[in-house]
Formats: C-alpha cells, sequence, structure tokens
C-alpha cells in the first residue's frame, strides 16, 4: 500500500463525506433500505476502495485483484455507492436502488451487478464464502499475492456458520484472510448486548487461533495501520475488530439501533433535509454551499 499521508487523509475523510450524502439520497429516492450500518461504514469502505484494495474499475475481473466479501448484505447502499465512486457504475444509477428491474438490489445480487465478488443476503454465510477463496488461493499458490478481505456485522455472530468459518480458518492458518467485523453494537431488535451478548468477543476469536487488533472504525489511519500488521502476520488469519459509531455522520442517527433497517421518511422532509445539511457541512464544521 501506499504511503497513508495527512493530504491522503483529508481526501478520504471528504470522499467519506461524499459517499454518505449518496447514501442518503438513495435510500430517500428508494423509500426503503438500511441507514445505521451504511453510514458506520463508509469510512472503512471509503479506506480499502481509494487506499488499501488492489483493484481496478476499469476492469474489474483483473485476475490478480484482491478479493472484498460482503457479508452482511443488507448495508449494501455503502458498496454501491462507494463503487460508482471509484467508477465501476455512474452515480446516476445510485437512485434505482431497490426498484424494479435495477442491478442494485436490496441485498448485492452478483448476477445483476458482476462487478461484486459474491451475493449476500442471509446472514453468516460470507466469512464461510471468503474462508473458501482463501483456500483456493492457497491451493493455487495464490496465497502470497493477494488478500480476501470479509466485512461481516457484529450481529451474524448470532449464527451458527459464522463460528464453523471461524474454525475453520483457524485450524487451516488462513494468513491470506483478513475479516473486518463492523463492530457496532447494534442490531434490529436492538444492542447487541441485550439480544445475544458477544463480548468477551476478541477472545473468542483469539481461541479460534486466530491473530486479533482491535481499532476505532473512523479513524482512517489506525484502520490502515491494522490492515498491515494483518498482512504481515504469516502463522494466522487475522480479523479487525473495528468500532464504529452506527448512523455516523448525522447525529440524530448515531447510535439509535432503529436506524438499523429504517430509512428517512420521503414523507418527511425533516429527517432527509437535516441528515443531507449535516453532511454537507461535516457536522457544522463548513458553511454548506446553500447558506
Amino acid at each position: 500500500m501506499s504511503l497513508l499521508t495527512e493530504q491522503k487523509i483529508l481526501y478520504l475523510t471528504q470522499k467519506a463525506n461524499d459517499i454518505r450524502k449518496s447514501i442518503i439520497e438513495m435510500l430517500l429516492e428508494a423509500g426503503s433500505g438500511h441507514t445505521a450500518g451504511p453510514l458506520g461504514m463508509a469510512d472503512v469502505f471509503t479506506l480499502f476502495y481509494f487506499h488499501i484494495l488492489k483493484h481496478d474499475p476499469q476492469n474489474p475481473t483483473w485476475e490478480e485483484r484482491d478479493r472484498l466479501v460482503l457479508s452482511n448484505g443488507h448495508i449494501c447502499p455503502v458498496l454501491y455507492a462507494t463503487m460508482a465512486h471509484a467508477g465501476y457504475f455512474p452515480l446516476e444509477e445510485l437512485k434505482t436502488l431497490r426498484k424494479f428491474g435495477t442491478r442494485l438490489q436490496g441485498h448485492p445480487w452478483r448476477e445483476s451487478l458482476p462487478y461484486l465478488e459474491t451475493s449476500s443476503g442471509p446472514l453468516g454465510a460470507g466469512l464461510s464464502q471468503a474462508v473458501g477463496m482463501a483456500l483456493a488461493d492457497r491451493m493455487d499458490g495464490k496465497d502470497k499475492d493477494r488478500f480476501i478481505y470479509c466485512f461481516i456485522s457484529d450481529g451474524e455472530h448470532d449464527e451458527g456458520n459464522t463460528w464453523e468459518a471461524i474454525m475453520f480458518a483457524g485450524k487451516n492458518k488462513l494468513r491470506n484472510l483478513i475479516a473486518v467485523v463492523d463492530r457496532n453494537n447494534i442490531q434490529i431488535d436492538g444492542f447487541t448486548e441485550n439480544i445475544m451478548p458477544l463480548e468477551p468477543l476478541a477472545d473468542k476469536w483469539r481461541a479460534f487461533n486466530w491473530h486479533v487488533v482491535e481499532v476505532g472504525g473512523h479513524d482512517f489511519r489506525a484502520v490502515n495501520e491494522a490492515v498491515e500488521e494483518a498482512q504481515a502476520v504469516y502463522e494466522k488469519p487475522t480479523v479487525i475488530i473495528a468500532h464504529n459509531i452506527p448512523g455516523k455522520g448525522v447525529h440524530e442517527f448515531e447510535r439509535d439501533y432503529k436506524w438499523h433497517g429504517y430509512d428517512p421518511n420521503p414523507k418527511d422532509e425533516i429527517d432527509y433535509a437535516m441528515a443531507l445539511r449535516e453532511l454537507r457541512t461535516l457536522g457544522g464544521k463548513i458553511k454548506s454551499e446553500h447558506e
């Protein structure tokens, strides 16, 4: 990876903000979708697509590309928005989210959008898919040439398939596999620790022979250093537990689990106008272009 300079961090901050604006706009147009998770993961997605990943939007099937598997497919608005801003398809297409005939389904479907590595919907399946890719690369002698990244939610740890994949990857020492957990502490019915307590989460991953790094998910430099550390570990897979704020960027949405599967209501313009104004002004740090 190239050096992460202060200038690059500023660029990433502005890009993540643009992606968050696109998320709000596409959810409003769709009239349905998930809000908190996509906003919370915008910084991680931005860092990966604009700094970390080895990929080529002009040649999406490039054989040497890194592979990024999104397991918690319901946060796909951030995936679509990031890919559009990276040049995979026009920004205008984001307005077709969840509409009849769109390539941008409510959960990622690879048959309609071939730039995706996998289709995802049922929670808990993505890590197993990523494990299969990592193992295949080892068998093909490509495990030193690229990394397989898997973004998963904390709520999916309620699914048994997640732990089967964790055990399998640890047992087989898949050093080319790097998982990133969106540790935002919410799921559709409430806070994770009230629904099905996950802690001590880091210790559980360690028990299955994973290298564990915990970081603040909105700190570009910290997440980047965590990935560099993960890439340097040769004896086991790595999980990066990214502590994120759900709804990040819009104060009204932050840390409120109701926004897990709730979108700004197009019949209530106050949510939409407030969210966009806050994002346009970076939380009031700059003046809006409309002021």
